[in-house]
């Protein structure tokens, strides 16, 4: 009984105010309410800061990367221009080394040519100089016996030296009675004669002479005029009636 008495007895507990307990809640939450805050400005700041240094790291990159470009482009004209010059060289030196063949190709057509005419001329004058031994033998038999025998010395000579030229091709033109022809004959005067067909070789004052089928020299004719008309001489191949 004594101990439910004491327990009716017994006062309820109170709670006794802190001066001041409440402003350190409040400063407390109001702390706790401000971390975050704050955290989130340094992530938003961070972030602007991320996005400020992006366009600029772009900007980096975008710069690096023509840098390259041109360096690139550097190098390609480079390595364009030194294959050019090898190339340029490369022409050059055939070049000269065609100069060169075709020089010593020249030299050596002309020393040939050279060589032939003097091998041309060397046989021509074999064949001529016992021409000039019977002219000088003549010559002596003429002085020591008089000029009896002279002209048929003279005649035998003029024919051997005929054969000679006949040998190496040489041949006369002496168209004494046959048709003008103006390219192998020069006319320098003309005469009347009815008896023979216009323009026909009446004199020959000069021999021609042709060297295979190239005149070296026409003849001197005299034309006879006023006769008949020459018939044109059938053409080669033609059949005659």
């Amino acid at each position: 009984m004594a101990k439910d008495d004491a327990k009716k007895v017994a006062p309820e507990a109170r709670e006794i105010p802190i001066e001041g307990s409440d402003d350190k809640n409040e400063g407390a939450a109001a702390a706790s309410g401000s971390a975050p805050q704050a955290e989130s400005a340094k992530a938003q700041d961070a972030e602007s800061a991320a996005a400020e240094k992006a366009p600029e790291g772009a900007a980096e990159k975008a710069e690096d990367a023509d840098i390259a470009a041109e360096a690139d482009a550097v190098v390609e004209q480079a390595e364009r221009l030194a294959k050019a010059e090898q190339e340029a060289a490369a022409l050059r030196d055939k070049y000269l080394r065609l100069q060169a063949d075709w020089d010593n190709y020249r030299k050596r057509t002309a020393a040939e040519t050279d060589e032939m005419r003097a091998r041309a001329a060397e046989k021509l004058m074999n064949d001529v100089l016992p021409v000039l031994d019977d002219f000088e033998r003549a010559i002596a038999h003429a002085e020591k016996n008089g000029e009896a025998g002279l002209l048929d010395g003279v005649k035998a000579i003029s024919t051997k030296l005929n054969g000679v030229f006949a040998k190496h091709g040489l041949e006369a033109i002496d168209p004494a009675g046959k048709a003008f022809d103006s390219l192998e004959h020069q006319a320098v005067a003309t005469v009347d004669d009815a008896s023979v067909p216009d323009e026909t070789v009446a004199q020959v004052f000069q021999k021609g002479y042709r060297l295979g089928k190239k005149v070296l020299r026409p003849a001197m004719v005299t034309l006879a005029t006023g006769g008949p008309k020459r018939e044109p001489e059938p053409a080669e191949g033609d059949e005659q009636e």
